[in-house]
């Protein structure tokens, strides 16, 4: 079964939705579209225990961001500041822009 193309880019602000960290907004640092999960800037921060390794600084604990799933945030639109689901339109031209459906304003890539 093929997963379904993400509407989430890199860059998008979001909006958590669910989880511990809900209600706070943060930039995708990264989207994984075949599991279906992003990173977000400065949320879901794990800490992980790394050994001495070859290179200095590498030991210790590290804190750093989890992938959360993609049903777990909300697109922040940057007109309305509103969460919001994502839609398409095609322009004159032919290219396909997404849009805000509360506002119907272009969310820009």
């Amino acid at each position: 079964m093929q997963k379904k193309h993400p509407k989430i880019k890199k860059d998008d602000k979001v909006i958590i939705i669910a989880g511990k960290e809900r209600g706070k907004i943060g930039k995708v640092l990264k989207v994984n579209s075949e599991k279906g999960r992003i990173v977000v800037e400065k949320l879901n921060i794990v800490k992980r225990h790394a050994k001495a390794g070859r290179q200095p600084g590498q030991e210790g604990i590290i804190e750093k961001e989890a992938p959360l799933d993609i049903s777990n945030v909300k697109i922040v639109c940057n007109k309305c500041a509103e969460p919001t689901r994502i839609g398409a339109r095609r322009l004159e031209d032919g290219s396909k822009v997404r849009i805000c459906k509360k506002c119907g304003e272009p969310i820009s890539d």
